[in-house]
């Protein structure tokens, strides 16, 4: 191929410029679903950080929090500390699994009715709407000259986007620290400089986003389109053309005519309702296509016009491409099945997966013991000619009150132990203090004599027993000797 391939002829230029889309206004049942939903999940989002949890004294009281000063996550009455980092593995593996799963059953569902970018991108619509006026309005508008009155509607249509996306910046940085204490600091100008920063990011790409790029992110952007047209099936639902009832297409009155002498009409009227109403501005006619979000507001709308001429709804509806083969074919369209292999399969990674990480929930240890071994030197002979070993031991308390540990040892007879800065029990077991929701790194000397110090290392286990909870932990290391 040469260059001069790639020139447009003088038909027309090789590609189409796009046409900024102008969704109208709809009400229907999938509207007040996308309603509900974009108030559920924006109410989350913004109000979660003020929402308070009693952890006790000396505890961060805020429901959820990501906390990096003490290197916690705070969930409610769940707290993760950075060793346990695999919970964060298990969440996204379930959350792929289940968009995998609502893509077997639903298609595109996520995109239409979850996905922050087209929740956000109908709150912006709706200030559109709101300011500007519906679709013709916004047209005729656009189409206009600058005017005064243009000029006061697009500012305040910008400005009400710009707090918006404001808010959503602030809201985000609020799970990172106390969120009133912070407000204040924001308010005083006394927040730290990346709370700005993030707030500054945050505002810009959400204002970007959702009120100009819109439905472009779904094309172009974003990656799932394609993967999900890799991993549907002919069972799943999708929104769908019902064309073996809507063809061949004619007006009403073309319609009426064309049923008078005895000639096929369908029930599309050409309206163009559902091309009208849609955030992608695709024609759903045209069968699937990757600018389909799977929102149904051509539902809606289709729906509209088909009780308005008295004609059954669901010319446009959730439906599978079994039914629509059949339906082509002249037979009678299989039932619906949710339940077969693949979303049997997904739940079922689901539900183990979930299981596993609620199972480890329940039973993970509040008292955990890490050592390290010292290896500069990694042994030291003393006078009389024993062996002693260096280790630092890493206590992590995870309960809320102070805990007593006894510091125990499993070596060979004659071994003796010391941990630096303990006090000694009855019993000569040397104690250390943890505090609460902490770790505490103390110095344990292990002294081995020269006769059992035989060969260039033994295995030895030490033993941290909470005396106020019954809670132990254990672990092993080598001892070195010459």
């Amino acid at each position: 191929m040469t260059a001069q391939d790639t020139i447009p002829d003088e038909d027309g230029p090789l590609y189409a410029a796009a046409e900024k889309v102008y969704p109208q206004r709809v009400k229907g049942r999938f509207r007040r679903i996308k309603w509900a939903l974009l108030a559920f999940c924006l109410g989350i989002y913004y109000f979660l950080p003020f929402v308070r949890w009693d952890r006790g004294p000396a505890l961060p009281d805020q429901a959820v929090l990501v906390d990096f000063e003490r290197r916690r996550f705070y969930f409610f009455f769940i707290e993760l500390w950075p060793q346990e980092v695999y919970y964060l593995t298990g969440l996204l593996i379930l959350a792929a699994i289940a968009l995998f799963l609502m893509n077997a059953i639903a298609g595109r569902i996520w995109c239409g009715y979850l996905c922050p970018q087209t929740v956000w991108t109908d709150l912006f619509f709706a200030v559109e709407r709101l300011i500007e006026g519906d679709r013709r309005d916004r047209i005729k508008l656009d189409a206009q000259g600058w005017t005064a009155s243009k000029v006061a509607l697009k500012g305040m249509k910008h400005f009400v986007w710009l707090m918006i996306a404001w808010w959503t910046g602030g809201a985000w940085v609020l799970y990172f620290s106390d969120a009133p204490t912070l407000v204040k600091d924001l308010a005083t100008f006394q927040a730290p400089f990346s709370a700005y920063l993030w707030i500054g990011i945050l505002t810009a790409t959400t204002y970007v986003f959702a009120g100009h790029m819109r439905e472009q992110v779904c094309l172009y952007m974003c990656p799932w389109p394609r993967i999900q047209a890799a991993l549907t099936d002919s069972d799943a639902l999708n929104v769908t053309y019902r064309f073996d009832r809507g063809e061949p297409r004619a007006s009403v009155k073309q319609a009426a005519q064309l049923k008078a002498a005895g000639q096929p009409a369908g029930d599309c009227v050409e309206c163009k309702q559902c091309i009208a109403v849609c955030p992608t501005g695709i024609d759903i006619r045209d069968g699937t296509q990757l600018g389909c979000i799977q929102c149904g507001l051509c539902i809606d709308a289709c729906d509209d016009i088909m009780g308005k001429l008295g004609r059954p709804t669901g010319l446009i509806g959730y439906d599978t491409l079994k039914a629509v083969e059949a339906r082509a074919c002249g037979t009678s369209p299989p039932s619906l099945r949710i339940i077969r292999p693949r979303t049997l399969l997904y739940a079922a990674i689901i539900a183990f997966v979930g299981g596993a990480m609620m199972y480890q929930l329940a039973t993970r240890a509040f008292l955990n013991l890490a050592v390290v071994h010292e290896r500069t030197p990694l042994f030291t002979t003393l006078k009389d000619g024993s062996i002693r070993n260096a280790y630092t031991l890493r206590i992590a308390n995870k309960r809320s009150e102070e805990r007593p540990v006894a510091i125990t040892l499993d070596a060979p007879m004659g071994t003796t132990w010391e941990v630096v800065g303990a006090q000694q029990t009855a019993d000569w077991r040397p104690i250390v203090v943890v505090p609460p929701d902490s770790t505490l790194d103390v110095k344990l000397f292990v002294t081995m004599p020269q006769p059992q110090a035989k060969g260039p290392s033994q295995m030895i286990q030490i033993k941290a027993a909470d005396l106020s909870f019954g809670e132990n932990a254990i672990v092993k290391d080598n001892f070195f000797a010459p």
